[in-house]
């Protein structure tokens, strides 16, 4: 494992770092996940209050093998929540509680959006609870984690003095939201610069076959995923990005990656643009399957519809189709279509990515719902029973 240093704490840092948001729900399979990688040299786990079960896990595992004190914990204050002064000290003690710990290493104040979202909390008082929690060592580093636009990022990122922060990039939206603007802005400020969604929630890994030809043919022994790591870490100002891996083998396999980085050739680098230009052809709408949005008050899966829907253009109409009939249960008594949306904006108040979602759901229902496979639908359902 390959290691970078922490530029307030002189912490060295794992590069790539294990994203807990997706432990696999059932069985021992988290547990030997995160042992494994601890095996493998990495030493950041990064976690939620709004992940569900993810912080009680990790604590648990954590507490279970005696490995608290060999690696770094980051979790994040829910800000959405937080109405009042005494909600920072309430949702912190519970993370203590799940967490099975007493401190925190790296504690993000989460999802902010925009300064004037942030300045809502100032006002509330967060700047002189952190103050406390530092003093009394329960809190070691403070940091924020960022989903809005490039323009508001540089406002948040002078308004306190941090001391890391968490963005969005990966070679394929290396301008979007704080972008690469952001990170050098990060940078030159002396922050710890953290990664998320470096595989774009899954869309690098499974790229289109003509997306994935550039790659394949420079080096056919090299997955898609090795690429996009390697991308984010060939980036001096990045000091670790965070994979949310969701088995055994993927955590093996992202370890391997980590160890054998190497900086990327200049021939290398212009294959991604031959990548990204190819991608950008199929890869409709940018939801990186966080599941914020969730539950949709009209039972609608929206993660998987928008996920149909990037696949009928990214492999064919059809594929997308199979996905979208599956997934709205179409077989069942009360299959939910997505002409049920009624635009009621909770969706997208939390979408992190800032997708204007009913337009895009629209968009999903008349692909996959014209009039004739609507009537199609019913007359399948009405012959199964």
């Amino acid at each position: 494992m390959q290691y970078r240093v922490c530029k307030a704490s002189g912490n060295k840092l794992s590069i790539l770092g294990f994203g807990c948001m997706r432990f696999p729900p059932l069985g021992n399979e988290a547990e030997r996940m995160v042992l494994s990688a601890i095996d493998g040299g990495v030493n950041f786990f990064d976690t939620a209050y709004l992940y569900p079960g993810s912080e009680k896990t990790l604590g648990a595992i954590l507490k279970k093998s005696g490995k608290r004190d060999k690696v770094f914990v980051a979790t994040k204050l829910p800000l959405a929540m937080c109405k009042k002064y005494e909600d920072f000290e309430r949702f912190f003690q519970k993370q203590l509680a799940r967490l099975q710990t007493d401190y925190i290493d790296y504690y993000f104040m989460h999802n902010i959006t925009s300064m004037a979202w942030w300045q809502t909390m100032l006002d509330l008082g967060i700047a002189r609870w952190i103050a406390e929690k530092k003093a009394s060592g329960q809190i070691r580093q403070i940091g924020f984690s960022y989903h809005g636009s490039g323009e508001e990022f540089p406002k948040v990122l002078n308004s306190y003095p941090w001391e890391f922060c968490m963005i969005q990039y990966n070679y394929y939206d290396e301008n979007y939201q704080a972008g690469k603007r952001g990170l050098l802005a990060a940078a030159e400020k002396n922050l710890t610069v953290f990664v998320m969604e470096p595989l774009l929630g899954g869309k690098l890994v499974n790229l289109p076959k003509k997306a994935e030809e550039p790659f394949r043919l420079a080096n056919p022994n090299k997955t898609p995923v090795e690429w996009a790591l390697n991308w984010i870490w060939n980036h001096d100002e990045v000091t670790l990005l965070l994979s949310g891996m969701t088995n055994t083998a993927q955590t093996a396999a992202n370890i391997r990656t980590a160890t054998d980085f190497a900086p990327i050739s200049d021939s290398d680098l212009a294959v991604y643009r031959d990548v990204k230009a190819e991608f950008a052809k199929s890869f409709r709408v940018k939801c990186t399957a966080c599941n914020y949005c969730l539950p949709c008050p009209k039972g609608i899966d929206i993660p998987a519809r928008l996920s149909a829907y990037n696949t009928s253009f990214a492999q064919n109409y059809f594929t997308g189709l199979t996905m979208y009939v599956t997934g709205m249960g179409i077989a069942s008594r009360n299959p939910i279509s997505s002409h049920l949306c009624n635009a009621c904006g909770k969706c997208e108040k939390a979408c992190p990515q800032g997708l204007a979602v009913s337009s895009e759901i629209k968009k999903v229902a008349q692909r996959f719902e014209p009039l004739p496979i609507r009537i199609l639908m019913r007359i399948v359902r009405a012959f199964m029973g």
